[in-house]
């Protein structure tokens, strides 16, 4: 007896293929689709699987000496496809045949090109309504249903890449159910993601960098805890803000904690040629506003402190509300990259109670998860205004772009 498989995109297609090997004697055991494997699995088309089995030609006898009874022969074919479909059965528990995914991988190397490409191609088609979150059970079974197989991969292929990602898995769950929500039978993948890719822009928002088009004077006030690079974040502001922008920026600082992070900010200070000057009091900090009066920007820097020394945060707090009473104010809480999202809620929780801020995650460039500025965002509600990805003054800095970390959350370079 001779087992064999077949692949074909069709079943006619696979039993064609059989009959030019094996012959027109085959008989046909098994078809199945074939299990779709490796990380791109959903791109793949359907393939069909059928097992074939072709008795062996029997050799010719010298003598015959015994004649064959007809209930013999019946009886003969019976065991004969007894057997075949014993082997059948375990054929079908082997290995399931891979197919050569190079030409697919190369082609999806760069996810980034190809969320732009079916993210504009979607825009109108994804742009409808997504149904509330609460729905009866029935609504929610028949469109899980109704979900193709494709889709299913794509929401496990998501789910996996977010993760990975070090999303939260509240917010991967809350992404891969709106998913099955806007999944509708015959739908391409490429419609979940673009959708997909449409909401996390749209949930992290536009971004909020310092409003150069505002009449000064205005304190840019840095918030956060000690190691997340405040001080070189403004530094790299200053510069910007003062050459290419030609403002007059002044620089301030009431970390009196810290030696050698106010003669650092006091050396950029000079090489900029713009003020500096450190504050020992809420008097010299309304002082230091009186004499900038004139200025576009006047830069604070505030001390890094645990959230468990209730002095040092009310002495940074005072100084926020004494500059709140005489000049506009912005606050921005400076955040690692690299820290654990535990201690990322915590420290943002923390400064929630003191005051309204944007968002600047820094060392971007000492992390490959980037899910926490979107679990920081989800969490706080608050703008992401820049991220910071080295040491370079002032290279090292960008406005937020939301569509690259979603790219990059979802797979993309």
């Amino acid at each position: 007896m001779i087992i064999k498989k077949y692949v074909g995109k069709t079943e006619n297609e696979a039993t064609e293929e059989a009959k030019k090997e094996l012959g027109a004697n085959i008989v046909v055991m098994n078809v199945k689709p074939m299990k779709k494997t490796g990380f791109f699995s959903f791109f793949k088309s359907q393939k069909i699987e059928v097992t074939v089995a072709l008795e062996d030609e029997p050799e010719m006898p010298v003598v015959r000496s015994v004649p064959l009874h007809k209930d013999m022969v019946v009886n003969s074919q019976r065991d004969t496809i007894a057997a075949a479909t014993l082997n059948a059965t375990k054929l079908r528990e082997d290995k399931d045949i891979r197919e050569d995914n190079s030409a697919i991988e190369e082609k999806l190397d760069n996810l980034s090109s190809l969320l732009e490409k079916n993210f504009l191609k979607s825009e109108r088609d994804v742009s409808e309504p997504i149904p509330d979150q609460a729905e009866d059970t029935a609504v929610k079974t028949s469109q899980k249903a109704a979900v193709s197989e494709e889709t299913l991969s794509f929401i496990k292929l998501l789910y996996n890449t977010l993760i990975e990602n070090e999303v939260d898995e509240i917010y991967v769950n809350q992404l891969t159910d709106e998913v099955e929500k806007v999944s509708k039978p015959g739908l391409p993948f490429d419609y979940a993601l673009a959708n997909v890719y449409q909401k996390m822009v749209l949930k992290f928002g536009k971004s909020e960098p310092i409003d150069l088009e505002k009449s000064g004077p205005r304190a840019e006030i840095f918030i956060g805890p000690t190691g997340v690079g405040k001080t070189t974040t403004i530094a790299k502001l200053a510069s910007e803000l003062s050459v290419p922008q030609k403002k007059k920026v002044a620089v301030l600082t009431i970390d009196t904690y810290r030696i050698a992070a106010a003669e650092q900010l006091r050396t950029y200070a000079s090489i900029l040629e713009i003020p500096f000057r450190v504050i020992y009091s809420v008097d010299e900090m309304k002082q230091a506003v009186e004499d900038f009066k004139d200025y576009d920007y006047i830069m604070v820097d505030t001390a890094g402190h645990s959230l468990h020394n209730d002095e040092l945060k009310q002495d940074v707090e005072s100084y926020i509300r004494a500059l709140e009473d005489i000049i506009e104010c912005e606050n921005f809480l400076v955040l690692s990259a690299t820290t654990k999202y535990r201690d990322l809620i915590e420290i943002a929780d923390a400064y929630s109670e003191m005051v309204t801020y944007k968002l600047i995650f820094t060392k971007m460039d000492e992390t490959g998860a980037k899910g926490n500025l979107y679990n920081v965002r989800m969490h706080t509600g608050a703008p992401v205004a820049y991220i910071t990805n080295g040491q370079n003054v002032p290279d090292d800095i960008a406005v937020f772009d939301a569509q690259k970390i979603v790219k990059h959350l979802l797979g993309g370079k």
